[in-house]
């Protein structure tokens, strides 16, 4: 029997299960990159429905418990005394969702001599200790290309809310009551014929890319490993060979980049300041890639006219951090990646890698992030020990 212990965030503040929206959600078989969509046996749930907080469960209790497993699911994750660290001692699996992180550290990996197999319910794995991991013979799995385009999609659209100022304006019809025409329109501009960039055109970066294309925009881009010839040309991509030369190039930036030694701090007073004035930068990456007090002096100096995105350091943020109060932001919880369409897939997807993990079958490579003592499969592509 295996202990399976899952920390989700917590049920919504009016009760589970909530009323849905819509009585379905479309059906998606393949990613863009040919890759399958999730293979499970069988799922337990009806795609569409909350399975990310407490009460969803990922779905995942009947299969477990059926198979004699034992399932203890929790949101209580902060300190020694939390239902999480009281429980990790002895348990073989952890599973945790970059929205509401289980940080897997060295110290605490030390104290779970049973834990064989870390899984990320969705994408972005750096809640957990690589190293550790990795010198602890520990399997680290998530659901790659799950939850890509979501996060695309969200990015797409604080871009497009930075630049039209779509917040204050919105703030006036429900805030004020108004009618305050000037007062919407005073930082309001058009996207059509400005320079975007992205930072890493991985699988959610080049959806960015395909996205921003119609809007006439001029595209730009940098990535350790330079994208085809054939793609470049197709969106008329601008190729830089680091960071340092596309900052000052464009007039939007958004982040797409994994968080490891060499992205942590990057955007700082310097590269900030490398950007033109007024210039707009998105981060639905990892909150520690920006310096946090950087991006609020940038913004209160107008070196930015404008920041956004949903990751936050830690998560959740405390109630005082500085990032709730900047000006001209258009931040959100870590949202972008756990919508319901996103939820019926990485659930699925955590339920295969399940499935394989205790029948002892291989877990396929696009899902592994650490196996058998070192990077392996998407990890070695994305990450640095």
């Amino acid at each position: 029997m295996a202990k399976i212990l899952c920390v989700l965030y917590d049920d919504p503040a009016d009760g589970f299960p909530p009323s849905p929206a819509r009585d379905d959600i479309p059906t998606i078989d393949r990613y863009p990159d040919g890759q399958s969509a999730p293979t499970p046996e069988a799922v337990d749930f009806h795609p569409g429905e909350l399975l990310g907080s407490v009460s969803g469960e990922l779905g995942l209790r009947r299969f477990l418990e059926q198979q004699g497993h034992e399932l203890v699911v929790t949101s209580d994750k902060e300190g020694d005394h939390s239902v999480f660290q009281r429980e990790l001692p002895d348990a073989d699996v952890v599973i945790s969702q970059p929205f509401w992180p289980a940080y897997l550290t060295a110290e605490l990996i030390s104290r779970a001599p049973r834990l064989k197999l870390a899984i990320t319910a969705g994408i972005g794995s750096d809640h957990v200790d690589l190293e550790a991991a990795v010198d602890n013979g520990i399997t680290v799995a998530e659901a790659t290309y799950s939850n890509s385009i979501s996060v695309a999609e969200h990015a797409v659209m604080q871009i497009l809310a930075l630049v039209r100022d779509y917040l204050p304006a919105h703030r006036i019809v429900t805030d004020d009551r108004g009618w305050n025409i000037a007062d919407a329109a005073r930082r309001s501009y058009d996207l059509e014929g400005m320079s975007v960039g992205v930072m890493a055109a991985g699988r959610i970066g080049i959806a960015v890319l395909r996205r921003l294309a119609p809007f006439d925009v001029a595209l730009h881009y940098t990535d350790k490993n330079r994208l085809p010839t054939e793609v470049e040309e197709e969106l008329n991509l601008v190729f830089h060979e680091d960071v340092h030369s596309l900052a000052p190039a464009v007039d939007v930036l958004s982040i797409h980049a994994p968080l490891h030694p060499e992205t942590k701090g990057l955007f700082d007073d310097e590269l900030i300041g490398s950007m033109k004035r007024g210039s707009y930068l998105v981060n639905t990456a990892r909150a520690a890639i920006c310096d946090r007090d950087a991006v609020v002096r940038a913004l209160e100096s107008g070196r930015l006219a404008g920041y956004a995105g949903d990751v936050w350091h830690p998560q959740p943020p405390p109630t005082d951090h500085p990032w709730r109060d900047m000006p001209h932001h258009g931040m959100t919880p870590h949202v972008s990646g756990t919508t319901l369409s996103a939820q019926a897939r990485y659930a699925a997807a955590t339920r295969e890698i399940l499935e394989n993990w205790l029948s002892g079958t291989p877990i396929r490579d696009e899902y592994l992030i650490v196996d058998q003592g070192r990077l392996a499969g998407s990890g070695s592509r994305s990450y640095t020990t």
